[in-house]
């Protein structure tokens, strides 16, 4: 679940680099009708918070530590 969401935020920062505020979809956060103005700290924002998800799987995907002392 956490890689897929990672995935998700990677293309939504991708968007946000890419698409002008007036181009962005009305749901996403900065939507601005007929605005020429690209989000970047959005976009970079939602590039960390998606990186942090991938090491939150890589951690949790790790070998199992034995509790028996």
């Amino acid at each position: 679940l956490a890689v897929i969401l990672g995935i998700a935020l990677m293309v939504v920062a991708i968007v946000y680099w890419v698409e002008p505020a007036g181009s962005l979809p009305s749901f996403f956060p900065g939507h601005e009708a007929g605005s020429s103005h690209h989000h970047v700290k959005h976009g970079i924002a939602a590039f960390f918070v998606g990186l942090a998800c991938f090491a939150f799987a890589w951690f949790r995907s790790g070998p199992k530590r034995s509790t028996a002392a």
